[in-house]
């Protein structure tokens, strides 16, 4: 992902182009492409803001998205359950097919941790 232009330069590109120039001129002005001051100008069009717009995923979409809630209740009430019996279990009864390596980040994410003991039997923690 690239990295977004300081709100002081959008807020000096947004000021040139009302002050007459064209788009053109202030990126030249400011050392950006053509297409940045399109983009900085139309969005404070829109929006009356020069901040930047957030970058990447937003959080909870995705295919797992929907079924986190379950995903977790189904571990909290079996904590020894392994990834492929979780996909197996997701997928019949959600209809989602997920790696099992996916189940593991996310059960990560939650909190959750997988210890073995001495023994070599594992235990799921939150």
């Amino acid at each position: 992902m690239g990295k977004s232009v300081s709100s002081d330069l959008r807020l000096r590109m947004v000021r040139g182009i009302a002050s007459g120039k064209s788009r053109r001129a202030v990126a030249a002005q400011f050392e950006v492409a053509p297409s940045t001051a399109v983009r900085v100008q139309s969005r404070y069009a829109a929006t009356g803001s020069v901040e930047p717009a957030k970058q990447g995923r937003p959080k909870g979409s995705g295919k797992l998205g929907p079924c986190r809630e379950a995903i977790v209740d189904r571990v909290k009430a079996q904590p020894d359950i392994t990834m492929p019996d979780l996909a197996a279990w997701l997928e019949a009864e959600h209809g989602v097919t997920v790696d099992p390596s996916n189940l593991s980040k996310l059960l990560c994410k939650e909190g959750f941790t997988y210890k073995k003991n001495s023994a070599g039997v594992g235990e799921r923690t939150l």
